[in-house]
């Protein structure tokens, strides 16, 4: 009992870390500055003629529509977008044979699942608001997309292929032998679409990227903060819902925490007291 009660105290106090930094990230998201992408640039500008530019910094949200001159295309539907993952689920019973205490031995069916094939690719891309556009680039970012595609496909594909739209891959033996029985296969897919109303939240900066300066129209850029209580998002959801959700986690691990301290400490003390 005293054993259950050290583990509940140690779940206790790694839900207390999750719920301080949920709490910094919730806070850290609310201090976020509000604007256009004209509001950036006016910024930039003037920052610029103070101290010279490529060192301005703010840590901002906004709202636009994704646009790009070369999209992606998404491997399963061909979708035009500028993120993609693409997920093969191969979807399995196997019979499992267990031994209790008594030496009694018990078959049972089981289901089970695995990936076997998962690909993403993003790209940077302009969000387009009525005063402008700013460069966004997602390396780092969270990205909250849409799903696409959720399909179950029964059995093994013929001749050991597998295809979807663009799609193909050769299974190996262990992809349709052993113990393992297959079902099917499931394919996912989700995406952020073009010309889409989407949410930004990250850091804007003026700092120059050579690589990209060809297909640019503006100084400033959206990119990972380098403070990690700072959230990146990228996601079509509004600013409202999404620091409702954060605060939302921080409250539920304030009171997980709490309840592990709780029945930790009443467990230690049975253990001692007995």
């Amino acid at each position: 009992m005293a054993i259950a009660g050290i583990i509940f105290i140690i779940a206790g106090a790694i839900l207390g870390w999750v719920q301080n930094r949920q709490q910094r990230r919730c806070r850290q998201l609310k201090l976020a500055r509000a604007c256009q992408t004209a509001d950036l640039e006016a910024m930039a500008t003037a920052v610029s003629k103070e101290i010279g530019g490529g060192d301005w910094r703010d840590y901002v949200w906004l709202c636009g529509t994704v646009k790009t001159t070369t999209p992606l295309i998404s491997e399963f539907k061909a979708v035009p977008c500028v993120c993609y993952t693409s997920t093969v689920v191969r979807e399995y019973e196997e019979t499992v044979r267990q031994k209790d205490s008594d030496g009694k031995v018990t078959t049972s069916t089981q289901r089970g699942s695995e990936t076997i094939s998962e690909h993403s690719q993003r790209i940077p891309f302009d969000l387009v608001d009525p005063s402008g556009q700013v460069r966004v680039d997602p390396e780092g970012a969270k990205i909250e997309p849409v799903e696409v595609l959720n399909e179950f496909r029964p059995g093994n594909p013929a001749g050991g292929m597998l295809s979807f739209g663009g799609f193909s891959l050769a299974l190996g033996e262990n992809g349709v032998g052993g113990s393992r029985r297959t079902l099917g296969y499931r394919y996912r897919e989700t995406v952020l679409p073009l010309d889409r109303p989407l949410l930004v939240v990250g850091m804007a900066s003026d700092g120059r990227r050579p690589a990209q300066e060809s297909d640019r129209t503006g100084t400033i850029t959206i990119e990972k903060p380098a403070q990690d209580d700072q959230p990146y998002i990228i996601t079509l959801k509004s600013y409202e819902a999404i620091t409702k959700s954060v605060d939302q986690s921080a409250k539920i691990a304030f009171w997980s925490m709490v309840g592990c301290f709780g029945v930790g400490v009443v467990l230690l003390v049975v253990a001692i007291a007995g």
